[in-house]
């Protein structure tokens, strides 16, 4: 993968012409979601080849399918990422979903160290941004910043785990950040994801808080990893940093979650070594203040390779019959002042987020609180009805 930030206007991978790109759009003519794959600038359905994505993910022949299966075509996919991002957008269109549907949504927090610092710093300010500052100053003057050759559950890493004891700085994501087992939790129900140009939602009682750019793995129901599109696991340090047994109410809100616009396959092109050397760019463009910032992270810095993280997800001690999509962490925790110095950054109501890698295309999408957006109402019951009138229709 190049190692830039660069990617199309219109969210597609720099190489889409030969991606092999499937995912979910809402028909409006249908009023209900179809299976689609992009074939030059054409978004075709392919639900007469499969039920759900979760199925057609687990079909042995998945690649023939997706660049060869015959389905109409609902228009020009040029088209539809524009209309999403639009003012206005047409309400005729049809418009992307998040590549996903009865699979589980799981997430691992800490994979890379050079993050683990903030986890720590979040732990310790007790949700506070302001106490943040300081406690950032003292513990890297102490232990610096470099932490990104330590590999989980070694000698160097229980070493600089009692460092941070020493300290009196323990806290739950050492365990996770330095030890053998990684954190993996449940970043979100199947169906509950939004996609590309939608609202991602901020819990009410949030006032620290920022997006988290992530590659996000498909695996199937054979443990198989199948490809791979990018996430948003918007994060609330406030909340989380109170404790971490607030997991849930920091993770898993209406719109929390962002994946899309598509997974790419792995084919001979695009393969897992890519993901490994991927860079994942972040930029944060403020509507109300003109605020601009701009990050990158690089997967060659993750702690745990994406493989361990899939193992660590599933295997003999736990099975995913639908598959299941597997966020991989980021070491991006923005502390660029927003306003007052030393106050950080948190979001604004508003905020446009682009997170981009360019194998992958661009996933973009605004800021809103979690209980002005849209309610999520279309779930696994509600496609389960699409799915029985479709199959009842002559």
């Amino acid at each position: 993968m190049q190692d830039n930030n660069a990617f199309t206007p219109a969210g597609l991978p720099v190489d889409a012409a030969s991606a092999v790109l499937v995912g979910r759009a809402w028909r409006p003519d249908a009023a209900g979601p179809a299976l689609v794959t992009v074939r030059g600038d054409d978004l075709v359905d392919l639900s007469a080849h499969a039920a759900t994505l979760s199925e057609l993910l687990d079909r042995p022949d998945l690649l023939n399918v997706a660049r060869n299966a015959p389905g109409p075509t609902l228009g020009s996919v040029q088209v539809v990422l524009d209309n999403a991002l639009a003012t206005s957008p047409d309400p005729a269109l049809p418009r992307l979903l998040a590549p996903c549907d009865l699979q589980a949504i799981k997430a691992c927090g800490v994979t890379f160290a050079v993050s683990l610092l903030e986890r720590v710093i979040e732990a310790q300010a007790g949700g506070s941004a302001a106490r943040a500052h300081d406690l950032r100053q003292s513990l890297t003057a102490t232990l610096g910043t470099d932490l990104s050759s330590i590999k989980p559950g070694s000698d160097v890493a229980r070493r600089l785990k009692a460092e941070f004891v020493a300290r009196g700085a323990w806290s739950p994501y050492l365990e996770v950040g330095l030890g053998p087992d990684a954190e993996v939790f449940t970043k979100a129900q199947p169906m509950s994801a939004v996609g590309f140009g939608d609202a991602v939602g901020l819990h009410p009682d949030s006032q620290w808080n920022n997006p988290e750019p992530e590659i996000v793995l498909a695996v199937n129901s054979r443990a198989e990893v199948v490809g791979a599109t990018l996430g948003n696991d918007v994060n609330l340090r406030d909340i989380e940093g109170r404790s971490a047994l607030l997991l849930g109410k920091a993770k898993d809100n209406n719109g929390s979650c962002a994946i899309g616009p598509f997974i790419r396959l792995f084919d001979g092109q695009f393969t897992l070594d890519t993901v490994r050397a991927a860079a994942v760019s972040l930029r944060i463009e403020g509507a109300d203040d003109g605020f601009v910032l701009e990050g990158v992270s690089r997967m060659q810095e993750i702690s745990r390779d994406p493989l361990e993280l899939v193992r660590h997800a599933c295997g003999p001690h736990h099975q995913y019959p639908d598959g299941f999509l597997l966020f991989l962490g980021t070491m991006f925790s923005p502390i660029q002042d927003r306003g007052a110095p030393g106050a950080g950054f948190t979001h604004h109501l508003g905020d446009v987020v682009t997170i981009a890698s360019p194998a992958l295309g661009a996933l973009v999408n605004t800021v809103q609180r979690s209980d002005t957006i849209p309610p999520w109402t279309y779930g696994v019951g509600a496609l389960l009805r699409h799915l029985r009138r479709q199959r009842l229709e002559p």
